[in-house]
């Protein structure tokens, strides 16, 4: 059984995360698993820095904390087994540093449904499954529009 779980979230998309965050709280229940959530806020290029309000970094790491802490306080698990965090950089890039880090047996990823920009350039989704160590569940919402190709 898995032990220790992690679960992107996109806090601006919290719907897209929501049945794999289900799915994943479904899981840690069954198996006393400890759970942590991860939202990765994109990194601002260097030349765009100049344009930032003083505090930006600062208050938008707080934003996204407090978004996912109030996410987290709504998980019925023990609270000793709901974690989060919020680095800057890519996506799959620092989930899967995470994932190294606390290690992690699992990733409950939600996805969209792939459109043309997914297939021409990929989906974090589909780069943690095919770079990750551990196994991966990828789940899409049923309500999730079929984009046609």
């Amino acid at each position: 059984m898995f032990k220790q779980i992690l679960v992107p979230v996109d806090v601006d998309e919290v719907d897209i995360a929501r049945p794999a965050l289900d799915k994943a709280i479904e899981i840690a229940k069954v198996g006393g698993a400890a759970l942590r959530l991860i939202h990765v806020r994109p990194r601002v290029p260097y030349a765009m820095n100049a344009y930032l309000p003083s505090g930006y970094y600062d208050s938008n790491e707080k934003a996204s904390l407090t978004i996912l802490g109030e996410i987290a306080a709504k998980i019925a698990l023990p609270k000793d087994r709901v974690s989060f965090v919020s680095p800057f950089g890519r996506v799959y890039e620092e989930v899967l540093k995470e994932t190294a880090a606390m290690r992690a047996d699992l990733i409950v990823i939600g996805s969209h449904r792939p459109n043309w920009g997914t297939y021409l350039i990929g989906s974090n989704a589909a780069t943690i499954v095919r770079r990750a160590v551990c196994s991966v569940l990828v789940v899409r919402s049923a309500d999730t529009p079929v984009h046609s190709l």
